[in-house]
């Protein structure tokens, strides 16, 4: 009897050691851990959490045709934003031809994912389905229309979809030689045309038949268009579809030129080009007053103390009508990029975050698209940027008709020169031009 009761035990133990074993088995490979039961509850099991790979950030291509300190302005702006967040790399390439390398990546699924764009060209190319409106997204994110100058906006607008935002603006002001004015007893720029051509003829100096100073730069036809909207004029008819410059103000204007050229002597046409190569005639003193753009300030700051200039908004018409064509830079989005709202992405942090519009500006010696960037003190507290920020108050773009720029090229400004030159009389110059020109934007209408 007592070996059948040992024998018993042995196999109790026996099978409950098996049964604790084939437990631990069965929980070998279970990443899950048994729990004491809560009281009147059962028992549950707890999991332990795993971490899964790390998400890839999204790598974005920016297209531009910079290289040199350009490109280093843009890679310090792609690192910058790199460093603000993780989904995202941008990086800048440098595309020279980019237009033609665009087009052609467009049609064959190659696009970069966002660009930097002159902004006239938008005219051009949003008609071609190229371009992608940004309007959904500016209203998604509270970016307003208004936060940037209007005129930037309205050049990147087409059919009212807006394909960009402003990246800088420019215009052309009067730069005027401190020293000759203090020389001459004038105390003050002139600001209307009256006076500068007052100014400009007691500043001229001539050596018998040779000029050795111009009072004021002549040589820019193609400023004709801020010209006339100082004489009260118009480029176009207000639809777009025909030249309006062969007017009462688009003559006033070329008798102006006529005046100051011919009569008052204050330039002679070849001057600045017939100067040694490379010397700009405004930093050497060999002529006293132009107009000039913002991207000459870090050029005649660093000169030298042999000039001391100063800056002015464009002197006002006869009528006091004032004048200034408004240009610059933007960012836009191609329709056939990848990534769209990893490029807009970028395009807000960059252009509708003031410190970050402000960042890149005050590398390159820009002046921003967006407005509030602008009352960072080394605008506002800069007196040779406080007349572009007037100026930017009544500037306007070209007229954004598709056949306005082929319209300047190839009809006006070529007759602009031919009258300048003496070889035709004003009143050809406009009729030339606008015949030529209207045919010009006839061809070049978008149907």
């Amino acid at each position: 009897m007592m070996k059948k009761s040992l024998l018993k035990i042995l196999t109790v133990i026996l099978t409950a050691v098996i049964l604790l074993s084939m437990a631990a088995c069965g929980t070998g490979n279970n990443t899950a851990e048994t729990t004491a039961p809560a009281k009147g509850g059962s028992t549950t099991a707890a999991v332990t959490p795993t971490e899964g790979p790390a998400e890839k950030p999204v790598e974005i291509a920016y297209w531009g045709d910079w290289g040199g300190e350009g490109q280093k302005q843009f890679e310090t702006m792609m690192d910058a934003f790199n460093k603000s967040q993780k989904k995202i790399v941008a990086k800048y390439v440098v595309t020279q031809d980019m237009i033609t390398k665009f087009l052609t990546a467009a049609s064959s699924g190659q696009s970069p994912d966002i660009m930097f764009w002159d902004r006239w060209r938008t005219v051009l190319y949003a008609p071609k389905g190229v371009l992608y409106p940004i309007n959904d997204y500016m209203a998604k994110d509270n970016v307003k229309i208004e936060d940037f100058y209007t005129e930037a906006v309205r050049e990147l607008t087409y059919n009212n979809k807006i394909y960009g935002l402003p990246l800088t603006v420019d215009a052309r002001a009067l730069f005027y030689n401190k020293k000759f004015l203090t020389e001459k007893g004038i105390t003050n720029p002139p600001t209307t045309w009256e006076e500068l051509r007052d100014v400009a003829i007691k500043l001229t100096v001539w050596n018998g038949s040779k000029l050795e100073r111009s009072g004021m730069s002549m040589q820019d036809a193609g400023l004709f268009s801020m010209w006339i909207q100082q004489a009260g004029g118009q480029m176009l008819t207000d639809d777009g579809t025909k030249t309006a410059f062969n007017s009462e103000a688009g003559l006033e204007v070329l008798n102006y030129w006529d005046q100051m050229i011919n009569k008052d002597k204050v330039y002679k046409i070849g001057f600045e080009s017939g100067l040694d190569q490379g010397t700009d005639a405004f930093a050497t003193g060999k002529t006293a007053m132009l107009f000039s753009g913002p991207w000459m300030l870090s050029t005649y700051k660093n000169y030298g103390k042999d000039l001391e200039f100063g800056i002015v908004p464009p002197p006002a018409g006869p009528k006091g009508n004032k004048g200034a064509g408004i240009g610059g830079f933007g960012l836009v989005i191609p329709e056939g990029a990848k990534h769209k709202d990893e490029a807009w992405e970028l395009m807000k942090w960059w252009l509708a975050t003031p410190e970050n519009a402000a960042m890149y500006c005050k590398t390159s010696l820009n002046i921003p698209g967006l407005k509030a960037a602008t009352l960072d003190t080394f605008f506002s507290g800069d007196e040779l940027y406080k007349p572009f920020l007037q100026t930017f108050e009544f500037a306007k773009i070209r007229p954004p008709v598709s056949g306005y720029s082929t319209m300047e090229e190839k009809a006006l400004i070529p007759n602009l020169q031919l009258f300048m030159e003496g070889k035709q009389s004003a009143a050809d110059t406009l009729k030339k031009a606008q015949e030529m020109g209207d045919k010009i934007l006839a061809e070049n209408k978008i149907q």
